[in-house]
């Protein structure tokens, strides 16, 4: 499956953004999609994942109550909610699928990605 993510942009602190990831292939039936992201300096960090047969959620410790995962079967595509934007979200975000079940959700276990979108929160 080939991901296209796209909706980064500029915010600002206490506000929200939407991505997108749209998946061309094939579908995401079976697939477990995710986002992650990764800062300056930093390593790659886990964000949110969704099963995608069964809708089952996943998300960072630092994302939770904040961000929202959904998907859209129609279209084929997921999407992330970050609401309660925070300076320290700034980084580039890619959304990342595999098969089968959710697993560890470690990027290592994620076969396909996207090419990042970048997410700039100012204070």
């Amino acid at each position: 499956v080939q991901l296209q993510a796209s909706g980064g942009g500029l915010g600002q602190a206490g506000g929200s953004l939407r991505l997108s990831c749209a998946g061309s292939g094939r579908t995401f039936s079976s697939y477990v999609v995710g986002w992650f992201r990764q800062a300056p300096g930093k390593e790659r960090e886990f964000v949110a994942a969704i099963t995608w047969s069964v809708g089952s959620t996943y998300y960072g410790d630092s994302v939770k109550g904040r961000f929202t995962i959904s998907r859209d079967r129609a279209k084929n595509t997921v999407y992330l909610q970050m609401n309660s934007l925070k300076p320290e979200d700034t980084a580039v975000y890619y959304c990342a699928a595999h098969r089968g079940v959710a697993g560890t959700l470690q990027a290592r276990d994620f076969g396909s990605w996207g090419q990042g979108t970048l997410v700039t929160v100012s204070s």
